[in-house]
């Protein structure tokens, strides 16, 4: 006659799949949810300039202080109207949780629509990660906060490389204070660039 296996043993036996179930379901769910195989990869996006950009000389007079600065569209028609685009003001990426180096340009092109490009792009891949247009400036919009009414451009391209991203027409650009690469799952800032008329 075989032995019974003890209460105890049967017990061990009832919770093992419910358990080991679950052990699975949180595993995948941290790999969603982290992405760690993103700790050591990178894409490399090497978009060419829209054209060639014409520096802008300076803000026009009355340009409220602090905000990006872009001049006015010129009439196709007009004297003076452009072929190309117009560089506008441009800033180097400060590293926030993240390493990031780069900088980020604002051109405003000859149909009057504005990119934001960045160029020389280094930064790290994540969940997530997208890129804004804040009101805040770079110093606190690289941590931890994306000031008031963001405007989203779409998620990062790549880690590496030359990137252009559309500015949604209507932006109010006297509002914005800084480029940020920002990890919306988690909340946090992986580096800005400010791009006020004091950062050229």
């Amino acid at each position: 006659m075989s032995a019974r296996p003890s209460p105890s043993a049967r017990r061990r036996r009832r919770w093992t799949l419910p358990v080991a179930v679950l052990v699975l379901l949180a595993g995948g769910f941290g790999l969603y949810l982290f992405e760690p195989w993103k700790a050591f990869t990178s894409t490399r996006v090497d978009e060419a300039p829209p054209a060639a950009a014409a520096p802008l000389a300076s803000p026009p007079a009355g340009t409220p202080a602090g905000g990006a600065v872009l001049p006015p569209s010129p009439s196709p028609a007009g004297p003076g109207a452009s072929a190309g685009p117009v560089e506008g003001v441009a800033g180097a990426f400060r590293s926030g949780e993240h390493p990031t180096t780069g900088t980020a340009r604002l051109v405003r092109l000859a149909d009057g629509s504005t990119v934001l490009r960045l160029e020389d792009l280094r930064t790290s891949e994540g969940p997530d990660v997208r890129v804004y247009l804040s009101a805040a400036p770079a110093a606190r919009s690289k941590l931890d906060t994306l000031g008031d009414a963001p405007v989203e451009l779409g998620r990062l391209k790549g880690n590496l490389g030359n990137q252009n991203y559309a500015v949604p027409a209507g932006t109010d650009l006297t509002r914005v204070r800084s480029a940020v690469i920002w990890c919306a799952r988690f909340s946090v800032g992986f580096g800005a660039a400010d791009l006020t008329a004091s950062a050229r």
